[in-house]
């Protein structure tokens, strides 16, 4: 439906001339009131003005974008997409083959939206236009999420003879709190499909989270094939809690995962758990072991009786090995190295490994990202410590000039159990409902850290009690999209009754997806249908 090489030089033109064209045009239509303020968007925006008309979306509507910016077309080409499987609406995007065109979406690239925000966007929505205006195409595609948003289900067929979708106008004016806003999922404890993923990163995608952490290691099983080493995913690969038969990703699995991630703007951050959590390593190659036992393979769930060898070179060579063929097909800047709950490693020999660690990821080009025991080591201010139970060790790494990662596990731990009768999760930090899991401030979360030292939000999602997307919708939703709008819309905003009500209305989007979500008492389901009133617009 589109041409990428169709005239490109004349494209802009042809839009501007469109867009004097409507503003000249007296053409009385009777488009019903609609606010856009009413509007249930989540993440809720910086800024919304309404307008209280419409835009109406139909069947002479073309999006155009941007061809001079990388990435513009492609956004274009994903809202059609989407725009298509939501109501079978085709659009054409970037052609001028469709003569009948009365309505436009343009999507723009422009450097003077008045802020350095990479992810911010302004929306003009008119009768016969809107227009996205975005300096990045991330930015675009931050904003063509919220016009999905406000696509209604069902059309308006008293309009004109043809089905119309009536989207409220006005302008929106958006940018995100915080540069990091994640979701992490725990492919070790159980394995999940590359179909499975993709459905996730597709939901997150929706609600603007922009990094996806994949836990792909643990003492259940290793998940990534590394070339170099292959017994760890021929024996390390094969199990998993329960005594499941487990699995991996190839590395073209995890490449085909990153790029499809990469298409909808969210980065995969890749993370290698160790010295601890390392038993389906050191059963698949016994030389890294180093608690002094036999390793064998582990189905069960307790923690902290791993260790790799932290003074031996060959663990060393394996790890180097390990992050650069990870690294190879990794574009994040980022590298999580785990860290956490290594209990049978001594002290002195935990510090020793982490900084030398450190030293590895960053000769492979990236960043190391680790859990919050990891602030014990000397380590380089460009590192990133993430926050799950030691507000002691953020604050210290904070201290050092590195940014912190907030992931509290009484707070945003997606594995927790909503209430004493859930049917998945645990209960060890907290029971976490729905309003509990929106009800806090994470830029004050811990005292003493500054603002300036969050890099952001994210929500672990560990694997322990569920093995398929049904379970892992159940605890990840609703409160993902929770967590979406405390990471992106700024505190003063945050509002618990406003929050439910359009949580509430996100009902048709998770039917549609076929989410199964938990249906939280706390939150009225049923349909959500505005009220329209006719006035005439010349």
């Amino acid at each position: 439906m589109f041409k990428s090489d169709a005239a490109k030089g004349l494209l802009f033109f042809t839009v501007v001339l469109f867009l004097v064209a409507c503003a000249e045009r007296k053409k009385k239509v009777n488009y019903p009131k609609t606010d856009l303020a009413e509007a249930p968007l989540i993440p809720r925006p910086v800024k919304v003005i309404a307008t209280n008309s419409a835009f109406g979306l139909d069947a002479k509507t073309a999006i155009y974008t941007s061809q001079t910016s990388n990435g513009f077309e492609e956004v274009g080409v994903f809202l059609a997409q989407k725009i298509k499987n939501h109501i079978d609406l085709d659009l054409y995007v970037n052609s001028n083959e469709n003569e009948t065109i009365e309505r436009i979406i343009f999507i723009n690239q422009t450097d003077t939206l008045g802020t350095d925000n990479p992810e911010a966007y302004q929306l003009y929505i008119k009768n016969d236009s809107i227009l996205l205006n975005a300096k990045t195409a991330a930015g675009a595609f931050r904003g063509i999420q919220t016009l999905r948003q406000l696509i209604p289900e069902t059309s308006n067929d008293t309009l004109a003879e043809r089905p119309m979708w009536l989207i409220p106008s006005g302008k929106i004016v958006d940018e995100p709190i915080f540069e990091y806003r994640g979701a992490m999922l725990d492919v070790a404890r159980h394995f999940f499909t590359v179909a499975e993923v993709k459905k996730f990163i597709d939901l997150l995608a929706y609600y603007k989270y922009n990094a996806f952490h994949m836990h792909l290691s643990d003492d259940q099983g290793w998940r990534i094939e590394i070339k170099s080493w292959p017994k760890l995913t021929e024996v390390g690969g094969q199990t998993e809690v329960g005594g499941g038969p487990g699995g991996f990703y190839t590395q073209e699995e995890f490449k085909e995962l990153v790029g499809y991630a990469a298409e909808r703007h969210i980065e995969v951050i890749p993370e290698i758990d160790m010295p601890g959590h390392t038993n389906a390593a050191s059963f698949s190659y016994p030389i890294l072991n180093g608690n002094g036992k036999k390793p064998s393979a582990y189905t069960g769930t307790h923690v902290g009786f791993s260790t790799f060898d932290t003074r031996k070179d060959t663990v060393y060579a394996f790890i180097d090995d390990v992050v650069r063929e990870i690294a190879a097909m990794s574009p994040s800047p980022y590298f999580h190295i785990g860290g956490d709950e290594s209990h049978v490693t001594k002290k002195n020999d935990y510090i020793h490994f982490v900084e030398k660690v450190e030293k590895i990821v960053k000769k492979h080009g990236k960043r190391m990202v680790g859990w919050n025991e990891i602030a014990q080591a000397k380590i380089d201010p460009s590192t990133v410590a993430q926050l799950w139970n030691e507000p002691h060790n953020a604050l210290k790494a904070a201290k050092n000039g590195s940014k912190i990662i907030l992931s509290p596990a009484a707070k945003t731990y997606l594995d927790m159990q909503y209430d004493s009768l859930s049917e998945y999760g645990l209960h060890w930090a907290a029971y976490i409902p729905v309003d509990s899991a929106y009800n806090w401030s994470p830029a004050a979360h811990v005292e003493g850290l500054p603002k300036e030292s969050i890099l952001g939000l994210e929500a672990p999602l560990w694997s322990e009690t569920i093995s398929n997307s049904a379970e892992l919708e159940y605890l990840a939703f609703p409160r993902a999209i929770g967590y979406a709008e405390l990471a992106w819309t700024p505190e003063n905003q945050h509002d618990w009754e406003s929050y439910k009500e359009r949580l509430a209305q996100q009902t048709p989007y998770l039917d549609r997806m076929d989410v199964n979500y938990y249906p939280s008492k706390l939150i009225d389901w049923k349909e959500h249908k505005h009220t329209y009133k006719e006035i005439e617009r010349d």
